[in-house]
């Protein structure tokens, strides 16, 4: 295998890697478990926007480090050491969950949080070395593979850890609660073993960069971020579809975090939900590649635009739906777009931008992301609250209480479709690209 390949394998291997703890932990067990062991006894509603403010509180974090590490990364050559180190501090924090005891949801929210920042941290600096592997032929679909198998990767031991949830006895455990337990560990393991390949494989930053001292280039980098951002809005396609990414994507990493609870505020079963979230999985690995070659034929642009399109209709139809059958038909639907999304939105910012200052810029991508994941979750969260408040006065019958939680969880993802029309036509305005 010539090094070009072992580079472009090593990097998307680590889509492979981190993709489980996106898997079981954000989407599929985590929210589930806060919800029914750390927050046993609790109002759904309150459950909910405790997950959503855990959610926000990791975002704001990350939206704070995100633009300066990138810039330290940019200065000191080091966009590989800090992916290694902010992966490794993930895996660690996904495997603490292991110890966190019924009801300790504060413990749980703190761990869950830590591990996310690792999470999206190393994701800024694992963006940022995408134009080093893939030259502007194969940019889009490299993107792409980089989702495609992430999906796979996650969908594999997700599906492991189903079997663990659904049978534990078969598997010599006690009982359910001990299942996730073991599936937030076996996500540890995989995230480690997998990130092997990215050490391996992934070259160092050139060789020729200066390499100033850490401290250095920490004070360096936060002098440059003004410039940079300077920057960044005389660039105008590039701050356009900044602003436009805000809005998107927070809709995106919303229905990505908050829709097993969703499905459980509504009354569905918890197996009907993990059922779901499987068809995502294997249904997104082939249409994350499809629409990697699709964004390098057509326009990732256009791929944006029809994805931001079918997300408007999902959540439509989410907000309305009773039967399990239509969460199901609306999993295959995530499922075909959400990798294209994603991957389109990483490749199209990724020509957009100077190459030499790679991790600089998508550190305010990855920070654009969580902030809007600040707004999101807690837009979602502070809707269920508000509306269940309004519908459960002091004289509400006991019908009126029983139903309120249900009426306010689907009123607050109805929400969410504002943010991917906003997000929508500020992507109208971005007419052309222009790289620095």
């Amino acid at each position: 295998m010539s090094e070009q390949r072992k580079a472009v394998w090593g990097w998307v291997l680590y889509d492979w890697a981190n993709s489980a703890f996106a898997t079981t932990v954000i989407a599929g067990f985590f929210p589930l478990f806060f919800a029914n062991y750390w927050n046993r006894d609790v109002d759904p509603s309150l459950a909910t926007a405790r997950l959503g403010l855990a959610n926000s509180g990791a975002g704001l974090l990350v939206a704070l480090l995100a633009p300066v590490l990138g810039a330290v990364a940019d200065r000191a050559c080091c966009r590989k050491k800090l992916l290694i180190f902010f992966a490794y501090l993930g895996a660690l924090m996904t495997g603490a969950l292991f110890l966190v005891e019924q009801g300790q949801w504060a413990w749980a929210a703190l761990v869950y949080a830590a591990g996310n920042v690792g999470f999206a941290l190393a994701n800024v600096f694992y963006d940022a070395l995408l134009p080093a592997v893939a030259d502007d032929k194969k940019i889009d679909f490299v993107s792409g593979l980089g989702y495609g198998l992430g999906y796979l990767g996650g969908g594999v031991l997700f599906a492991f850890n189903v079997a663990l949830f659904l049978s534990p006895q078969s598997f010599g455990l006690a009982d359910k609660a001990e299942a996730v337990r073991y599936a937030f560990l076996s996500v540890s393991v995989w995230w480690g073993a997998f990130t092997l390949a990215t050490v391996l494989w992934v070259p160092d930053d050139d060789p020729g960069c200066e390499r100033p001292r850490f401290a250095q280039s920490v004070v360096a980098g936060m002098r440059q971020l003004g410039d940079t951002f300077n920057r960044i809005r005389s660039l105008r396609p590039v701050f356009l579809f900044l602003l436009a990414y805000w809005f998107y994507i927070d809709g995106v990493d919303t229905v990505i975090r908050m829709a097993l609870n969703y499905g459980l505020s509504i009354g569905f079963k918890d197996d009907d939900l993990i059922a779901a979230l499987l068809i995502v999985q294997f249904v997104g690995f082939p249409a994350a590649l499809a629409f990697g070659f699709l964004a390098q034929r057509w326009h990732p642009r256009g791929v944006i635009f029809v994805t931001i399109g079918a997300y408007v209709f999902i959540t439509v139809w989410g907000a309305f739906m009773t039967r399990k059958e239509e969460f199901y038909a609306l999993a295959v639907m995530i499922a075909l777009v959400q990798g294209g999304i994603q991957a389109s939105s990483r490749s199209y910012f990724a020509r957009l931008i100077p190459g030499e200052q790679s991790a600089e810029f998508f550190g305010f991508y990855n920070m654009i992301g969580k902030f809007s994941v600040i707004i999101g979750p807690a837009l979602v969260g502070g809707v269920a609250l508000v509306v269940n408040f309004a519908l459960q006065p002091d004289a509400a019958t006991p019908e009126q209480a029983a139903d309120a939680s249900p009426l306010a969880a689907r009123l607050s993802i109805a929400s969410v479709v504002i943010l991917f029309v906003v997000g929508a036509a500020i992507l109208r305005l971005v007419k052309e690209e222009e790289p620095g």
